[in-house]
């Protein structure tokens, strides 16, 4: 609810009204008591025009900040547009979870509620009440408006700043990291933890007659309830396996995962029933990809990026290589992370779930394959990704290393079936031996 509240860009706006109009309904009353009181060394700093001037000085000062306020939203709405058609439609929730957008956004609305809320207290003779100026309200008005230009100023440098590629890439990946620590603990080199299904105990491999755990509902895979699940497997006395990832799509009726018994006992029916309904509850969809638990999520975005840039209609190879090399630092952090599937644990130490991680073949997969694809022809997206399988080998452990040779030879014979320069071809061999000399702990330096 926090993720899908912050991606949004109304909550805050919504807030700052309702702050002004209750801030525009009391100040005018503590005028009433205060002003009589006030200290005349005070009262210099505040409104001192009659009603009509405060009228003017409200009206002005509403209708100025509604036109702002349309030109910011304008203003917002062309940079979604721009950051969609020109880098990837991924990083729209980047931009519309923009702390800068949605406070500049509510600072506007709020001063012109807060307004419009004041100029209802003004009383002239004429109105046949007692003549009422709010000095304080209008004072604060009038300090609100101060604070809306310099928040102007401050949205507009923002959001120039914000279009560029470096900025988004440099969000993208800070967001990543932040996804990666919260999800995955660190896995160092002598902790001898596999990433692989196939390390798993037996205790936790499904046997052939398990029953088929289908989705509730059709979209992306957002979340999954552990605690749910966990109940679900204990009160079932089962082994829950869930063998999609988040982010993964699911369709209603299709099984995300399988259970079985762990006495070996077939489940009986109304146990059965109970057991999938509530795994199917424990699995949230949504219509979009969200970063939540999805540990691809950066990548996917950053690879977006790169392939847009490298589309014929851009043609942008550096905006490429920029992307990759935020892909290697995320892939050289995620290969010190134990990726190897979640198991979740009764009060007894058994095995009750098994929740699937994205391996780090699949993550690399997903980082260099479509700009292998696109890129194929440009040396400097090839060298790039040499560099990438290099830096990575770097950091891998034993176990992943079949992973990086294999993309390894998906590269080269990309590269063997372009027709480049004999430099450019030089130089790409040497990096490519560069990358199995990584794979076994060694890096010389790159020789002009």
């Amino acid at each position: 609810m926090r993720d899908a509240l912050r991606a949004q860009l109304w909550p805050l706006p919504a807030l700052g009204v309702l702050l002004a109009v209750a801030a525009g309904v009391g100040l005018p009353r503590l005028d009433r008591r205060i002003l009589r009181d006030i200290r005349p060394s005070l009262a210099e700093y505040l409104f001192g025009g009659g009603p009509s001037a405060a009228r003017a000085v409200l009206e002005a000062i509403a209708g100025s900040l509604i036109s702002v306020t349309a030109l910011t939203f304008s203003l917002t709405v062309v940079t979604l547009q721009l950051a969609s058609s020109q880098f990837s439609p991924r990083l729209l929730r980047t931009f519309s979870q923009d702390r800068y957008v949605q406070t500049t956004l509510a600072l506007f609305l709020a001063t012109f509620t807060y307004a419009l809320t004041v100029l209802r207290t003004v009383r002239t003779e004429a109105s046949g009440q007692a003549m009422f100026v709010p000095q304080l309200s209008v004072t604060v008005a009038f300090l609100l408006t101060l604070a809306s230009v310099f928040a102007l100023v401050v949205f507009l440098s923002h959001l120039a700043r914000k279009i560029r590629v470096e900025t988004m890439l440099r969000d993208v990946h800070r967001d990543a990291e932040g996804t990666i620590r919260k999800l995955l603990t660190e896995s160092g080199p002598s902790s001898g933890r596999r990433t692989e299904e196939s390390q798993l105990p037996s205790g936790a491999l499904p046997p052939s007659d398990a029953l088929p755990l289908p989705a509730g509902a059709s979209g992306f895979l957002a979340a999954v309830n552990r605690k749910t699940l966990l109940a679900a497997a204990i009160d079932a006395d089962a082994v829950v396996l869930i063998d999609r990832c988040p982010g993964s799509s699911l369709i209603a009726g299709t099984p995300a995962g399988a259970a079985w018994s762990r006495t070996g006992e077939p489940f009986a029916p109304h146990t059965r029933h109970r057991l999938v309904e509530q795994a199917a509850s424990a699995l949230t969809t949504e219509s979009e990809l969200i970063p939540d638990q999805d540990i691809a999520y950066g990548l996917r975005q950053l690879t977006d990026v790169a392939i847009k840039a490298l589309s014929p209609g851009i043609n942008d190879p550096t905006t490429a290589v920029h992307a990759l090399s935020h892909s290697s630092a995320l892939l050289s952090d995620l290969a010190q992370r134990d990726l190897s599937p979640l198991l979740l644990y009764d009060d007894h130490g058994r095995i009750r779930v098994v929740l699937r991680r994205s391996t780090l073949a699949e993550l690399l997969h997903l980082a260099v394959a479509q700009p292998l694809r696109y890129g194929a022809a440009e040396p400097a997206v090839l060298a790039r990704l040499y560099m990438l399988l290099r830096e990575l080998a770097w950091h891998s452990r034993p176990e992943q290393r079949p992973a990086i040779a294999d993309q390894l030879a998906r590269v080269r014979s990309a590269a063997e079936r372009e027709e480049f320069h004999p430099n450019d071809r030089a130089d790409l061999t040497h990096l490519a031996d560069s990358v199995d000399q990584a794979l076994t702990g060694n890096w010389p330096p790159i020789t002009p």
